[in-house]
């Protein structure tokens, strides 16, 4: 299956109405709180709406007529109108703001969820830095949209709505050339949103592209700086930086195209009102009071417009961003748990029969493996690089399916397992050691259930009937050691001490070591060496090495090259084997 994501810069047209749907999953838990901010929005729109009308019968009534304590009287009913939409803007924040953080708090959870939850071959075809983008980065600018502009957006619909309610009954015919002017503003908008949306995904992508470089060049940073190669991490980060600074530009200029065209149709609305609201007052059909209190509708109409415009760019990117991060969350797990499988006879521990491998890429690696692995034989896996070694191991930890043919583990077949029944029966160990920030204990007791409730010196008197205190002994604060993944707290060789801990203390039923011994010393090879032969003699083994020594106890030894699994025989002719193909290559 093809986890590769999308990186494109052109994405489809789609209406609000569907935009909307798209993220109303979003949202669906917080219904309750959104009804009572848009009640708030209603309110604070009616509020705002009601003064002017009040303002146009002071001025025509009060004010003309020299009445000052009405005017008074009316200017502490607009000052309460003021202070009780202060009120409900301040609640309808507040809320909103909540709903955001929440929606934020939910999302990354689901986006890291559903991470967890997608196989090896995900993590192959997409880099880290592009999935931490999506993660931090699209995820907040979701966050800004529910807690900044999605009521702020209703609000403003609202109190549009309302001011043309009230422009139109007025005076008609001015309140029809006052909102003219939007007409063509809406067509602009509607033409205009996709190159919008367009320049935000290509923003949010470029932002992604520059986080995958700049986590690559910190991860390799001592090849650089052993490599003298300073230079090419310039290089490279400065292409990115460049593209992703072009491609903010575009999104910023996109953005902002609305908000100046939005603001001279304001300019021109309040230049018809006082024209034709002057031309009206001189016939005697309308008043000073009323001209006013147009001018203010007028505003009412065009400000929430122009906000409209910006926050319309922020729902374009807020879509975009969800794109982006709905791309993870559809996902699904190709590596799924089959009931009622094939089952297979036989006294073999684990058996790969017909067995077919091919990458997305097209690339063949594996065909027609047949393998048979009894309980606790040791099985060598050698040959050149890229030959499919580790592509057979994977297979057998089952990090992937089969493109053809059939896993069979303790006569089941493999996809019938559980991802935890599965982990407890197979112990791999990587030639890179996977270890987290923590402890030398957190470490060796990842994914093991069985031991998490010891304490130290109940875990240690585990570690010594196992025979693994000499490798404990290696570190200097024993299992309080500090640990971290990307550091130099422990050496790559005490880094792959723990990963041998780790998985031979799962006692699992066959244990894989890829490269495993390839970063230690002799010393400690052959203390790794020794430990093995003490595993329990039901634990079938399989290494994968390029160093011959480290297989010559091997009960039986398989040559893999070119996507054939061929059985060597002896140690010799294992030897002769790869002799042959270095001499052909």
């Amino acid at each position: 299956m093809n986890y590769n994501l999308h990186n494109t810069s052109h994405p489809k047209k789609t209406s609000a109405w569907k935009a909307g749907k798209k993220l109303w999953p979003l949202i669906v838990q917080e219904k309750k709180i959104i009804t009572i901010a848009l009640i708030a929005v209603i309110v604070n729109s009616a509020l705002n709406l009601i003064a002017p009308r009040i303002i146009a019968h002071t001025i025509d009534t009060y004010i003309i007529g020299r009445d000052y304590h009405g005017v008074l009287v009316y200017a502490g009913i607009i000052l309460v109108i003021y202070m009780l939409a202060l009120v409900t803007s301040y609640l309808q924040t507040r809320l909103m703001g909540g709903v955001g953080q929440r929606v934020l708090y939910r999302l990354r959870n689901q986006i890291f969820h559903k991470l967890q939850s997608l196989p090896v071959a995900f993590f192959n075809q997409n880099k880290a830095g592009d999935l931490i983008s999506r993660i931090n980065n699209d995820t907040d600018k979701i966050n800004q949209f529910f807690s900044e502009s999605l009521v702020r957006f209703f609000g403003n619909i609202f109190l549009m709505f309302g001011a043309v309610i009230f422009l139109l009954s007025l005076q008609t015919r001015l309140g029809v050339a006052t909102l003219a002017p939007a007409l063509v503003l809406l067509l602009m908008t509607w033409i205009l949103s996709p190159w919008v949306k367009k320049k935000n995904v290509a923003s949010a992508t470029s932002l992604g592209a520059m986080s995958s470089e700049v986590q690559e060049s910190l991860n390799n940073f001592k090849v650089i700086i052993a490599c003298n190669r300073r230079d090419f991490f310039k290089k490279r980060f400065q292409e990115v930086n460049d593209i992703n600074y072009s491609s903010a530009i575009g999104a910023g200029i996109a953005n902002n195209t609305f908000t100046p065209i939005y603001g001279f149709a304001s300019n021109i609305g309040q230049l018809v009102v006082l024209a034709y609201g002057i031309s009206l007052i001189s016939s005697g059909q309308f008043t000073i009071g009323l001209l006013i209190s147009f001018l203010s509708y007028a505003n009412s109409f065009y400000n929430p417009l122009r906000q409209i415009a910006a926050l319309w760019a922020s729902f374009q990117t807020a879509m975009a961003s969800w794109d982006r991060v709905h791309e993870i969350v559809s996902l699904d797990n190709n590596l799924s748990v089959f009931g009622n499988m094939t089952s297979q006879d036989g006294t073999a521990i684990l058996e790969c029969k017909n067995v077919y491998f091919t990458y997305p890429s097209g690339k063949e690696v594996l065909r027609d493996l047949n393998l048979n692995l009894e309980k606790g034989k040791t099985y060598a896996l050698v040959g050149p690089t890229g030959g499919g070694k580790t592509t057979t191991a994977s297979l057998i930890a089952r990090l992937y399916d089969p493109t053809r043919g059939h896993v069979f583990l303790n006569g089941r077949d493999i996809r019938s397992y559980s991802p935890e029944e599965r982990a407890k029966k197979i112990g791999f160990i990587l030639q890179e050691p996977v270890l987290f920030t923590g402890t030398v204990r957190e470490n060796i007791l990842y994914g093991n259930e069985q031991y998490v409730s010891h304490d130290n010196a109940q875990l240690e008197s585990v570690i010594q009937k196992a025979g693994l205190e000499k490798l404990l002994s290696r570190f200097e604060n024993g299992l309080e050691t500090i640990v971290t993944s990307g550091g130099d707290a422990v050496s790559l060789g005490q880094k792959q001490l723990i990963a041998f801990m780790r998985a031979v203390l799962r006692d699992p039923e066959i244990l894989i070591l890829d490269e495993a011994t390839a970063n230690i010393d002799t010393v400690t090879e052959q203390l790794l060496d020794d430990i093995l032969k003490n595993v329990s003699p039901n634990t079938t083994k399989i290494i994968i090495a390029h160093r011959l020594n480290t297989i010559k106890n091997a009960d039986e030894i398989f040559f893999v090259n070119a996507g054939e699994v061929i059985r060597a025989g002896s140690m010799d002719h294992a030897l002769e084997m790869l002799l042959h193909n270095d001499r052909k290559s």
